[in-house]
């Protein structure tokens, strides 16, 4: 019997290693970081790293299982096959800009299952090298703009709040909750997490692009468990009320202006933001070291290593925006006129 990726309770727990001392042949392997109690029976295996550092999935710790038990012949096209689920499980394919392991997971919702196991075990028989034929990147390529579409409706929907210290995007979404959590944090970069609600299946998942942030440990105050960057919980009354109560009557996080020539990020002329109370905000390099920020043209205390914390503050503390350039060239003709009286 072999469990993947899948932690069991504690009474399943015992009742799998009255089992295994019965004579029972039983084999868990699991690549969670909440899972590595169970290397402490004979019949657990779960490793997180693999000795050159490569952070592993369920998919290549069996196949590598089945490799050193001779149960599985290794070829390219298998190994090609696990590196994507892999890189995809972990979000190493987006760092290596891997997208190929992102359509295979797209394509695994896109077919029925028997379709998926049927395509896939044949190719893997038969060919040299995985690829994806003509029709799947067809449909591939359609689901892509679907998805995009999908993530520019949520961003208009995210709200933030700050929990334990740390400060979320909270958003609701059925679909697409790697791609979505993925987007929203590189959008949002002040933000720690995302966390992404499923009313409909009372379960929410979070993701972080952060190495300080360890999300497997925000989904464990709930019960939950995971990735240091992707995990998930059910939606417990705890997580309810800090992530829905609590959040339900917040705006939406403002969106940045986008297509600007002028006002623009880490800027030489300083860079322009507004909040809702229509406070006007300047960050600018104050000298070699140091980012300073002017709120309505009085500068505030408080400076900054780099242009990044600056507008991290900012965002956290004012929920600001970056304004148009229209916006931008009024504020600097106005700042001349009062230089010239």
């Amino acid at each position: 019997m072999f469990i993947t990726d899948l932690s069991v309770n504690e009474k399943n727990e015992q009742r799998i290693n009255e089992f295994y001392q019965n004579g029972g042949k039983v084999q868990l392997i699991d690549h969670h970081k909440t899972a590595l109690h169970y290397n402490d029976y004979p019949w657990g295996h779960v490793v997180v790293e693999d000795e050159e550092g490569k952070l592993t999935s369920a998919t290549s710790l069996l196949y590598h299982y089945l490799i050193s038990h001779q149960h599985i012949e290794v070829s390219d096209a298998i190994t090609e096959f696990v590196e994507l689920v892999r890189q995809y499980d972990t979000w190493e394919w987006e760092k290596n800009e891997n997208h190929d392991a992102q359509r295979l997971n797209a394509l695994f919702f896109l077919v029925s299952m028997d379709e998926f196991e049927e395509k896939m075990i044949t190719r893997l028989q038969t060919s040299e090298h995985f690829h994806f034929d003509e029709f799947e990147k067809k449909i591939l390529d359609i689901e892509e703009d679907k998805i995009d579409r999908y993530i520019r409706r949520k961003r208009r929907e995210l709200v933030q709040t700050e929990i334990d210290g740390l400060y979320a995007g909270v958003v609701y979404a059925e679909s697409y909750h790697s791609e979505l959590g993925n987007e929203l944090g590189k959008e949002y970069p002040h933000l720690d997490y995302i966390a992404i609600l499923n009313i409909g299946g009372k379960r929410m998942g979070f993701r972080t692009i952060h190495d300080h942030v360890d999300v497997s440990a925000v989904a464990g105050q709930y019960g939950g468990g995971g990735h240091a960057k992707a995990s998930g919980c059910s939606l417990t009354e705890g997580a309810y009320k800090n992530f829905v109560t609590e959040t339900f009557h917040l705006e939406p996080v403002p969106e940045d202006a986008r297509r600007n020539r002028y006002n623009l990020k880490d800027s030489s002329f300083g860079t322009l933001y507004k909040n809702r109370r229509e406070d006007i905000y300047l960050l600018y390099q104050f000298n070699d070291q140091e980012w300073a920020i002017e709120r309505n043209q009085n500068r505030i205390e408080q400076t900054f290593a780099n242009f990044e914390d600056g507008e991290s503050y900012l965002k956290r503390n004012y929920e600001v925006w970056l304004v148009k350039d229209d916006d931008f060239v009024k504020y600097l003709m106005k700042e001349v006129r009062e230089n010239k009286n």
